[in-house]
């Protein structure tokens, strides 16, 4: 039954299980059936913040007046949304999408595909699977302007670098020129996908790194089965408790994989509301040095590696596919309880349960819970991918790309997608249609990544950071976590040390990237 959860690997070899990747899931019809019977309450959503030092709102004058002009914009190309109206009747506008999604999804999307096909005569899509966003990327950056597509699906950490080819067309130009009500789009997908007051992609499938545990071994160590931590704190006390019960071996299972441990720092300190670079976080400059040694930075190093010299948490390494972290939770000798992994896995990993994975346990016994962090805040950045329209083609095929991207980002479009993926719906008034209405009443685990989502931004250091090798960055600091883990018997000296180390081959990548950009 490890097939269960091994079939959501994508075709880069890497699954939906890692948090900031995205996998195969099922759909989620017979998920929404099962009643957790919890108690958990959504918070209430927020409005933006736009007071002067906080986050910026980059489509606040197209929510308040849908006329009005983002100056920012000025010099960037158009996007003449009309255009298909003067195409004439020649047939419909043919355009190509790229994308990297597993296969399942890659089916999702084919199927809204061809109903948008079906629902108009004016333009006419093509989706093609490169397999995975890098494989995605590389495609893009590679092949002269005549080979692009017209409607590219990419990740967050990818901003700056397409931004900075000056190939694209801003999607804040075309929300101005559709008149776009972006009061319904969620603001921290938003803003992942902003640079220097620009809104350059807008979100399409989305999640953010939530926990999973199992209820049982909670009730058996005398814990509320319905209250997860939230707190580094919170964490620590449920660990001690699960392994001093004898009910688990570990409290969590972690990893040190490069999207997973690497990008989970930029996490906590949006958590925090703290810089993860300059630069107003690299969104409203570029950014030309991390700012992650700093005192939070100390702090959260030395939470993980006091939890590994005590032996509440186990590492199970780069986690290749996802799948490791997983199958510790249920390993018959020593298992762990809990484990951080993004919330598109939460449909492969209640249908592997339901397909008899680990027979002492059923799709009732996870629990989902908020991403535990340094204080507790119920706050979480995006991962998954946004869309994009590429230069290139005539003012007929860019407006043929917003219509499919109108489409793709409605509301009922994306409770069916969300619905039918297990990813997060990226606007509000979704989440008030069926079928994503009916799975978030009747199984709040799947909304659990929504409200993270929704939660209030004080300032623009909520939003994870715009940067150029953000990647290879990540596998800076997922080398680092390693190391920790490797020798948790360091001392705050010595853990000083290595933070600044990596800090250094940080700032280093920063400062080649924009030397040769």
């Amino acid at each position: 039954m490890v097939g269960a959860l091994s079939a959501s690997s994508c075709g880069g070899g890497d699954s939906a299980l890692q948090a900031g990747l995205d996998g195969e899931p099922e759909p989620a019809t017979n998920a929404a059936e099962v009643d957790d019977g919890g108690d958990y309450e959504s918070p209430e959503p927020s409005s933006a913040v736009t007071d002067s030092g906080q986050i910026s709102d980059v489509n606040a004058a197209v929510k308040s007046d849908p006329g009005a002009q983002n100056p920012a914009l000025e010099g960037l190309p158009d996007c003449p949304v009309d255009a298909l109206e003067n195409a004439g009747s020649a047939g419909p506008v043919e355009i190509t999408m790229w994308f990297g999604l597993a296969d399942q999804l890659a089916g999702v999307l084919q199927e809204l595909t061809e109903e948008f096909n079906a629902s108009q005569s004016d333009v006419a899509v093509s989706i093609e699977n490169q397999t995975d966003y890098e494989t995605t990327i590389d495609n893009y950056l590679n092949l002269g302007v005549s080979n692009r597509p017209e409607v590219m699906l990419v990740p967050e950490f990818i901003v700056q670098t397409f931004v900075e080819s000056e190939s694209f067309v801003p999607i804040g130009a075309c929300f101005e020129a559709a008149g776009t009500d972006t009061s319904t789009l969620l603001e921290r997908g938003l803003t992942a996908y902003s640079y220097d007051e620009v809104q350059w992609g807008v979100p399409f499938n989305v999640s953010s790194p939530i926990l999973y545990y199992l209820k049982p071994r909670f009730e058996a160590a005398g814990l509320d089965p319905e209250s997860p931590p939230t707190s580094f704190e919170e964490m620590r006390t449920v660990s001690e408790a699960l392994v001093s019960s004898g009910v688990s071996a570990y409290g969590e299972v972690v990893d040190v994989a490069r999207d997973s441990a690497g990008a989970r720092i930029e996490q906590w300190f949006g958590q925090l509301e703290e810089p993860y670079v300059d630069g107003g976080n690299g969104r409203e400059a570029r950014a030309t040095e991390v700012l992650f040694g700093s005192e939070a930075g100390l702090n959260i190093l030395r939470y993980l590696r006091d939890m590994r010299a005590d032996e509440l948490s186990f590492n199970v390494g780069t986690n290749a596919g996802g799948l490791d972290a997983f199958l510790k939770l249920i390993d018959p000798a020593e298992p762990g309880a809990m484990t951080v992994a993004t919330s598109a896995g939460i449909v492969q990993v209640l249908d592997a349960l339901g397909g008899g994975i680990a027979p002492d346990l059923t799709i009732e016994d996870v629990g989902v819970g908020s991403l535990p962090g340094p204080d507790g805040s119920i706050a979480a950045q995006v991962g998954g991918a946004s869309l994009w329209i590429p230069v290139g083609g005539g003012d007929v095929e860019i407006a043929a790309a917003w219509r499919y991207i109108e489409f793709l980002t409605s509301a009922q479009t994306q409770s069916t997608w969300a619905a039918s993926t297990g990813y997060v719906p990226m606007r509000s008034d979704a989440v008030e249609l069926d079928p994503i209405a009916t799975l978030f009443e009747t199984d709040p685990r799947f909304r659990v990544s929504y409200d993270q989502l929704v939660a209030p931004t004080g300032s623009i250091n909520a939003a994870g950071p715009a940067l150029g090798p953000q990647r290879e960055v990540r596998q800076v600091v997922a080398d680092l976590i390693a190391t920790i883990y490797q020798d948790p018997s360091v001392n705050d000296v010595a853990l000083q040390a290595l933070l600044d180390d990596a800090v250094a081959k940080a700032d280093v990548l920063i400062e080649t990237y924009n030397r040769l950009n």
